[in-house]
């Protein structure tokens, strides 16, 4: 009923986030209707990593540089039809250093983790400007890795 009044009235801000998950300066969740689940830092394989795409789990990782972020809150980007969502559960290094969103860009779980020794100065530097976000924007929260005999 209070959606009903607040639509007839104006009594909603645009500013206010619809999904009621708006976040304060410190990055913490204020409007989640369940309590968020403490990050623990890990070490993650490709392998480890793909489940967390949005789809086969809830949480949405990715990987940036050897530094796995949660990019859960950002899901309307990194979730399912979300236009960044190829990077979920992936290192998407390669892609956003080079700004391509192809498939091509992302080593599958059994493949061996891009070395990124190929990419030149301007890539790098996009890359880094991408590490500079996430490190801001969402909580990393462990590392990737090779996994001995697959990668």
């Amino acid at each position: 009923m209070s959606f009903i009044k607040n639509f007839l009235t104006g009594g909603v801000k645009t500013s206010e986030d619809p999904t009621g998950l708006t976040q304060d300066g410190n990055g913490n969740n204020n409007g989640s209707s369940k309590p968020s689940d403490p990050i623990v830092e890990g070490k993650f394989f490709p392998r480890t990593l793909y489940k967390f795409n949005g789809h086969d789990d809830e949480k949405i990782f990715i990987a940036v540089k050897g530094k796995v972020y949660d990019c859960s809150l950002g899901r309307q980007f990194y979730g399912p039809s979300g236009p960044y969502s190829n990077f979920a559960g992936h290192d998407a290094s390669r892609g956003l250093a080079t700004n391509s969103f192809d498939l091509e860009t992302l080593r599958h779980w059994d493949q061996p983790i891009d070395s990124l020794d190929d990419l030149n100065e301007q890539q790098l530097g996009a890359l880094d400007g991408w590490v500079s976000h996430f490190e801001k924007k969402y909580p990393c929260v462990g590392s990737l890795s090779a996994e001995p005999g697959v990668n």
